[in-house]
């Protein structure tokens, strides 16, 4: 069990709505320690795929305290348009090598991720994939960076490739991934783990957590039941206008080898 937590803006913000924003990354952050008191990971990028990140093998509200978290609250400014938070529950790879700790990277693919990948040994020896760290997320967003970016803009094709991804995959999930070529996009991979949202219109910010309550204790009654479903992929940008505010640009369902599995066992 760990908590995720993604913010996207789709505004420049003044002076008062950055700091807000920046009180509520951090209440985020706080309220999800009970996820995962192993480690805390941040990072923000700007629009051009240019980031800063800051992890570090403490509970959330020590990692609040440290220097390098109130460095990264400086160096967040109004050009930062996408957040990534996460605390970790180990479930393989030692906290004390920052590789393990979320989030992750793989190539151009950033990402958290709440579950357990029971097979990750065996794709990345059976896909020759390249290996970084012992933590079992890493096969998540090392199959996902094998997909090739032209084809994040066709629909068809993309939800094509995202699906035999997630079907090669045994175990638990829900991840939250960034592609640092358009760090305007968020992908989510809502298999059977929490995560809910919120769109603040005053803010023109999008609101990701593992903690529902969090949403509902830091915007009110406006807040009704915004929990996502799961087998689903999701794509959010705010930036088109071919969908309402705030609601995700493409959705589609999802399966895993597992499913693969129990569907053959009930055919037998």
């Amino acid at each position: 069990m760990c908590g995720l937590t993604g913010i996207l803006i789709g505004k420049t913000y003044g002076k008062d709505e950055l700091k807000q924003v920046k009180e509520l990354f951090t209440r985020t952050l706080l309220a999800h320690e009970e996820r995962g008191r192993e480690a805390t990971g941040v990072i923000a990028f700007r629009p051009d795929g240019t980031f800063f990140m800051h992890k570090q093998p403490l509970p959330a509200g020590e990692f609040i305290k440290t220097n390098g978290y109130r460095d990264f609250l400086k160096r967040w400014d109004k050009n930062i348009c996408t957040l990534l938070g996460h605390t970790r529950k180990p479930t393989k790879g030692s906290r004390w090598n920052p590789d393990n700790n979320h989030p992750v990277m793989a190539g151009e693919i950033v990402g958290i991720h709440n579950g357990t990948i029971d097979n990750d040994d065996s794709l990345f020896e059976k896909e020759n994939l390249e290996r970084k760290a012992e933590v079992d997320s890493e096969v998540i967003f090392s199959l996902l960076k094998n997909i090739p970016f032209d084809i994040y803009s066709h629909q068809s094709a993309f939800s094509t490739e995202i699906q035999a991804c997630t079907r090669k995959l045994t175990g638990s999930f829900t991840t939250i991934s960034v592609n640092r070529k358009d760090p305007r996009k968020l992908l989510l991979l809502k298999y059977n783990q929490p995560l809910s949202y919120h769109y603040s219109k005053n803010l023109d910010t999008l609101f990701f957590t593992s903690r529902y309550i969090f949403l509902r204790k830091a915007f009110g009654r406006s807040v009704v039941t915004e929990a996502l479903p799961g087998r689903t992929a999701y794509i959010f940008d705010l930036f088109t206008n071919s969908v309402p505010r705030g609601q995700p640009i493409s959705q589609f369902p999802i399966s895993s080898a597992d499913d693969e599995f129990k569907g053959s066992w009930r055919k037998n």
